[in-house]
């Protein structure tokens, strides 16, 4: 994927509500249509601009698929669900009538399929392993004890019930100090209620996140520890952040598939 093209031309700009079933729900995530990815500065101002937790940059490649590249507001990222999810949908908005669409990606082949309003993921399995609690990490989360594991990107934490997860208030300045590695976050996740097989939020400060609204990439890691758990394979998901999302995810073999819906809110051009 060239990474250093200039682009001097009018950038097709979608605003999307992504694992939203009506506006001001979900991950909003910017999509930019380019015809070659432009200079890695300017892409990370374009994100940091946008505001959003993330923005996808969209190149079509010669045999139909597309290569895909995400910015958070302060660097970028090895990898998103939301955004990815978005970017399929504004493909379709722009007549694309192939699926599943193939994202290639710093992680590898991404496919994304559509079932009438839902689109879903194929995104790999990113199990978490025990690990040693870094210092401060409870705290910084309002947490006396809890279970931490680690997968290659964040930190799991597993807290005994949903009303923990809904009510933590996380001292994002002390989490922001947390050597986390390079895109790393904190996952909180419990056994969810009614309805709901599982319930999470994430907080990646160091990424320039303090809370994401709807996060697809830390299913990864939180469908296998929930079908260890369980027993189960197919899981519905509530993200407890102020703007709420929900999710469908299967776990088939080293692969997750994480479905949602999505809404257009704005559809524009950024002109540099």
């Amino acid at each position: 994927m060239p990474r250093d093209t200039l682009v001097s031309m009018p950038i097709p700009y979608y605003h999307i509500d992504s694992f939203a079933n009506e506006l001001f729900a979900g991950n909003p995530a910017g999509i930019c249509f380019v015809p070659a990815f432009p200079a890695n500065d300017v892409m990370q101002k374009i994100a940091a601009e946008n505001r959003h937790s993330e923005t996808a940059f969209v190149v079509a490649r010669a045999d139909g698929d597309f290569d895909l590249r995400w910015f958070t507001p302060v660097v970028e990222d090895d990898l998103c669900g939301h955004a990815t999810l978005a970017s399929a949908y504004a493909l379709s908005l722009r007549g694309h009538d192939t699926w599943p669409v193939r994202f290639h990606t710093v992680s590898g082949l991404l496919t994304v399929n559509r079932d009438h309003e839902r689109f879903e993921l194929d995104f790999p399995s990113r199990p978490a392993v025990s690990c040693e609690i870094p210092t401060g990490l409870l705290s910084a989360m309002g947490l006396e004890m809890a279970e931490v594991m680690r997968d290659p990107r964040d930190f799991l934490i597993v807290v005994d019930h949903a009303e923990i997860v809904r009510n933590l208030k996380p001292d994002i300045a002390a989490l922001a100090k947390i050597d986390m590695g390079i895109s790393g976050g904190a996952i909180v996740t419990a056994s969810g209620d009614n309805d709901v097989d599982y319930v999470c939020r994430f907080f990646a400060p160091s990424e320039g996140i303090d809370e994401d609204a709807a996060t697809g990439s830390i299913q990864c890691t939180l469908v296998p520890y929930w079908a260890g758990r369980t027993g189960k394979q197919t899981f519905r998901v509530q993200q407890l952040s102020s703007r709420g999302a929900r999710m469908w995810c299967t776990l088939v073999g080293d692969r997750v598939k994480i479905a949602g819906e999505v809404k257009l809110y704005l559809q524009g051009t950024i002109n540099i």
